[in-house]
């Protein structure tokens, strides 16, 4: 019988046991002060689905000023650090492998966390979205604009963060460079209106990016660095795309041929995007040809799809999401073909072990296939 393209080993800088990746999701389990994961939560809770080829941690944050969501850990104290370290050893005891996704959210963030000091951004400009904040939703405001040095000092949190995980004992990072945060603030030409080294020409809107990335390989083996990204993203996350969206990824992604990255995380569109005549519909497809490392695809895949484009030769890795919440023995059900269980939405941010820890395996909730 043919074994699954999703099961069959991946060897190129990272060696994996199956090519099924933990997409990083954010899940506001860390209810402490010091926003750090937790022994009764966090641990059980990665080390639940350590059969992945690959986790990618939650988002978390590089400083106290790149936080914007309620409840979520950072890796840039020592007590985040010894935290995290007990996350990646059980992984480990248990086969697997880790990568912490690194996260500055930029302009989505909201003066509540910043003790009524404004979020940082490319620009002041306003996303007109929402912020999780303590106290719930928020209207986002106008942020501040960046100076070069505070965009200085941001590189320098980034390569602290990542010499951090590597201390906490992660096989690598990624750069969140997605989603509407603050690398794509400054990717995208309605959120960046910039007229120095870091606005206006495609090159000097991925100027901030490409610094960040030197500066981490200074500390972290670039094998050992991913990068995520959201090309046709548009209407969500205060992104709107335009003629110079898709050249710009373009660019990028052709200039990350000229180093040797883990892999490029890319998202197929996670709205309808037919309507606009200068988006791609399938993101994979497009930047395959394009790029000659590892190629990871994320958003709505299922076991069916996501052997597919391994098989049709457009994605190297795929990453689940929402099936790693309520299965976290995803590969065992991938691989006998059973039944999948049912997330609960209500509780994807809430505070506590309902939602998180209880979605019993397979085997544990003898579901009759």
């Amino acid at each position: 019988m043919k074994k699954q393209a999703l099961l069959i080993p991946y060897n190129k800088n990272i060696a994996l046991d199956n090519r099924i990746v933990m997409a990083p999701m954010t899940r506001s389990r860390a209810t402490n002060v010091e926003n750090k994961p937790t022994e009764d939560l966090h641990v059980p809770y990665y080390k639940q689905r350590a059969s992945a080829g690959l986790i990618i941690t939650e988002g978390s944050q590089v400083s106290k000023q790149a936080v914007g969501y309620v409840n979520t850990p950072g890796i840039y104290s020592q007590e985040q650090v010894e935290a995290w370290s007990k996350v990646t050893k059980e992984v480990h005891d248990n086969g697997g492998k880790i990568f912490i996704q690194l996260w500055h959210v930029g302009r989505m963030s909201h003066p509540d966390f910043h003790d009524g000091d404004l979020p940082l951004a490319p620009s002041a400009i306003n996303p007109n979205a929402k912020s999780y904040t303590p106290n719930g939703f928020k209207d986002t405001v106008t942020p501040k604009a960046m100076s070069i040095d505070e965009i200085k000092q941001t590189v320098s949190d980034f390569k602290n963060a990542a010499k951090n995980a590597i201390v906490a004992g992660f096989d690598g990072v990624e750069i969140h460079s997605s989603n509407g945060y603050l690398f794509h603030q400054f990717f995208n030409g309605t959120s960046n209106h910039r007229t120095d080294e870091y606005g206006g020409s495609i090159e000097n809107r991925t100027r901030f990016f490409f610094e960040v990335l030197d500066a981490i390989k200074e500390v972290v083996p670039q094998q050992k660095i991913g990068a995520r990204f959201n090309p046709s993203l548009d209407g969500l996350f205060g992104i709107t795309m335009d003629e110079e969206t898709i050249p710009t990824f373009e660019y990028i992604i052709k200039r990350l041929n000229d180093y040797d990255l883990a892999y490029i995380h890319l998202s197929e569109p996670f709205t309808d995007v037919s309507n606009i005549p200068y988006a791609v519909q399938h993101i994979a497809a497009h930047f395959r040809p394009l790029y000659t490392g590892t190629l990871m695809i994320n958003s709505n895949f299922d076991r069916e799809s996501g052997n597919k484009i391994i098989e049709d030769g457009n994605a190297d890795l795929v990453a689940f999401g929402k099936l790693f919440i309520s299965n976290p023995d995803l590969v065992e059900r991938f691989k006998n073909n059973y039944e999948l269980a049912e997330w609960n939405e209500d509780t994807f941010y809430t505070p506590g072990k309902e939602g998180y820890l209880d979605y019993p395996t397979y085997k544990e909730s003898n579901i009759t296939v």
